[in-house]
């Protein structure tokens, strides 16, 4: 399993990006949301996924240089068209301009639709977190091919639908969770069928809606459950309302596109926090409340209690000071466009 530097794997992605069309700008962009994604243990949003990447380019699924278009706004709200293009681009900007008018009005929301793969939320919400602020986002798939059954389904008609909260905290890195609605984000499946690897129970259902470990049964048709076990309820309930503010909120509908093209609506929200209490005090809170909670008794197998972001800030850490494992399969497929390309 190859080893790599995160220097290394950027400047690789923005090689194969650059000749792929993309801008000098684009490609970096791409580049270091994916590869943070490897760095912070969330492989499954990271370079593995380059290769469909290029595969939508070449559909026209994604468009590299397409104009970011606001379609509506007001001092506290904005409507996006990201005229498909690359996801990362779009939401980078869109979050840029959100916590510019909530450091102006104190809050501001805005929706972008027609986009491509977003990636990992986390790497967005922090953003407003390292502005002193706190920020809330969702993603589905809009129109794009759908993983999740609803609760007491077998038929896959939702996507992971995730949703991410992020805030600063005066001790160390910011507050962050960022989880899929579903037991499992898809990328953590492809992970596990690229190593051979079962997968837990509970997970997916095969096409017959039977239980199994097996990750090829979900390429067989199978589907994603929702979080939760056996109260997937509450998993579905949250992927409901993400696909109410993420699907018919911005205009994007749900279902299928005929053409199968991925596109992730967004909806994001952020918070200054200054206008509801001082920032210091706010952060400090933050940082007591979670003292709090490592002193907890450790209940039987535990040796530690983590506050959301905390186990990812580590590995972010380890792997910057260690370098990022690529798996065999996601190496040999990088090193296949890397011949491709010339790059």
């Amino acid at each position: 399993m190859p080893r790599l530097t995160d220097q290394h794997l950027r400047d690789l992605l923005t090689d194969i990006y650059r000749a792929k069309g993309a801008s000098v700008d684009e490609a970096e962009i791409v580049a270091r949301h994916q590869v943070e994604a490897n760095l912070v243990g969330h492989d499954s949003h990271g370079v593995m996924r380059t290769p469909a990447y290029v595969t939508a380019i070449d559909k026209g699924h994604i468009k590299p240089g397409a104009p970011f278009v606001v379609e509506s706004e007001t001092p506290t709200s904005t409507v996006i068209d990201g005229n498909w293009g690359f996801g990362f681009v779009v939401t980078e900007t869109a979050m840029k301009l959100t916590i510019d008018k909530a450091r102006n009005q104190g809050v501001a929301m805005t929706t972008v639709r027609q986009q491509s793969h977003v990636g990992r939320l986390g790497g967005y919400a922090a953003m407003a977190a390292e502005e002193g602020m706190i920020a809330m986002m969702m993603a589905d798939s809009g129109l794009g091919p759908k993983s999740v059954a609803p609760f007491g389904g077998r038929e896959s008609r939702l996507g992971t639908n995730p949703i991410c909260f992020a805030a600063p905290n005066a001790g160390g890195a910011p507050v962050l969770l960022d989880m899929a609605t579903s037991a499992v984000a898809v990328g953590k499946l492809h992970v596990a069928r690229a190593k051979g690897q079962p997968i837990p129970e509970g997970w997916i259902l095969d096409k017959d809606g039977r239980a199994t470990t097996d990750p090829e049964d979900y390429y067989a048709g199978g589907t994603v459950l929702p979080l939760g076990g056996d109260q997937g309820h509450k998993g579905y309930g949250l992927s409901f309302v993400v696909e109410m503010f993420c699907g018919l909120l911005t205009g994007l509908g749900y279902g299928l596109d005929p053409q199968g093209r991925h596109n992730d609506g967004i909806f994001l929200a952020v918070f200054d926090v200054e206008r509801l209490r001082p920032l210091n005090a706010f952060t400090s809170s933050v940082q007591d409340f979670i003292e709090y909670l490592k002193e907890t008794p450790r209940a039987e197998g535990f040796d530690e209690i983590l506050y959301p972001g905390e186990l990812e800030d580590r590995t972010r850490h380890e792997r910057l000071r260690d370098g990022i494992d690529i798996d065999e399969a996601s190496w040999a497929s990088l090193q296949k466009l890397k011949n491709e390309l010339g790059v």
